[in-house]
């Protein structure tokens, strides 16, 4: 009964705890004639690896790994695209103007665009980087630059950041399969045990 208490105790206290907002970030006002329904989502692999990644530089959009996985399947990015600009911009979303952008988007002197939250964002951005440059044939980040950034050092630092992410994601790969491996070592063991006393 107690293991049940326990249970029912940790699984509320986490989804109260998954369910708050980001510091900083406004909850969407309720519809008054339609309940708010919450979905929960698995993280798929590369949003498991990015919210990790992101953790690394205490970024407040670490919690919206899926969300960028999401937007970059929708417009056929690169999954490593937009948070890497998002890295040069504003260090992951840690030094914005406001509105949840982090990509400097139509970020102009003093003008600038904001959106509604982290993935409002990122689904806009990665349309306008689909619509904009990768349809016209800017494909990488050097192409991009010339018309995305002003500074001419702005593709090889998301190029860096592209390069840095798949790094971590082929080290985080490799340790996640040592450990499986290493679970497995004593069942594996107790099978050859069982089988040496035939």
């Amino acid at each position: 009964m107690k293991r049940h208490l326990l249970l029912f105790l940790l699984t509320t206290m986490s989804l109260l705890f998954l369910s708050r907002p980001v510091l900083g970030e406004k909850m969407p006002e309720a519809k008054k004639d339609s309940p708010q329904i919450i979905e929960a989502k698995k993280l798929d692999n590369k949003a498991n690896i990015l919210s990790k990644y992101l953790a690394s530089y205490n970024s407040p959009m670490q919690y919206h790994a899926q969300d960028f996985v999401d937007a970059a399947e929708a417009y056929n990015l690169d999954w490593k695209l937009l948070p890497s600009i998002a890295g040069v911009e504003s260090t992951f979303g840690k030094f914005i103007p406001g509105g949840f952008n982090a990509w400097g988007w139509g970020v102009y002197g003093t003008q600038a665009i904001y959106f509604s939250s982290w993935r409002d964002g990122m689904f806009t951005v990665a349309k306008g980087l689909r619509e904009n440059y990768l349809n016209k044939g800017l494909t990488d980040p050097y192409a991009i630059n010339r018309i995305y950034a002003a500074s001419p050092r702005w593709g090889g630092n998301v190029s860096y950041f592209m390069a840095d992410l798949e790094k971590f994601a082929n080290n985080f790969e490799s340790n996640e399969q040592n450990i499986t491996q290493v679970g497995q070592a004593p069942s594996i063991a107790a099978v050859s045990g069982q089988l040496a006393l035939r």
